[in-house]
């Protein structure tokens, strides 16, 4: 079985880049490795980032790494999810939340 399903690994260097230039939308986990309730997202994230391939990009930032993104969106607690469409933020998830709440706003914008 392929990785290319994964969740794209963003960095303050090329999150900007990856996001503003993206031509569909991208899912954003802002998370850490200590925090529980973003382990328990994990598995989401990962499903979300199979089940919309070529739709839409599903991406993570560790925010202790990089700490330059997490400020510019203002990440308070974590985890926390962004969706993005044409570089800029649609919604914000704060907190686990089901996978059918991403699956819901996901579709809005690839359908």
């Amino acid at each position: 079985m392929s990785t290319s399903n994964a969740p794209v690994a963003l960095t303050d260097q090329d999150f900007a880049d990856t996001v503003q230039n993206a031509g569909q939308p991208v899912l954003v986990d802002f998370w850490a490795e200590w925090c529980g309730p973003c382990r328990a997202l994990g598995p989401v994230i990962e499903s979300l980032s199979a089940e919309y391939a070529g739709r839409a990009t599903v991406a993570k930032v560790d925010v202790d790494a990089n700490q330059a993104v997490a400020m510019q969106f203002g990440i308070r607690s974590i985890p926390t999810v962004m969706l993005f469409h044409k570089g800029e933020v649609v919604e914000t998830f704060v907190g686990v939340r089901p996978q059918s709440d991403y699956a819901t706003s996901l579709d809005r914008l690839v359908a």
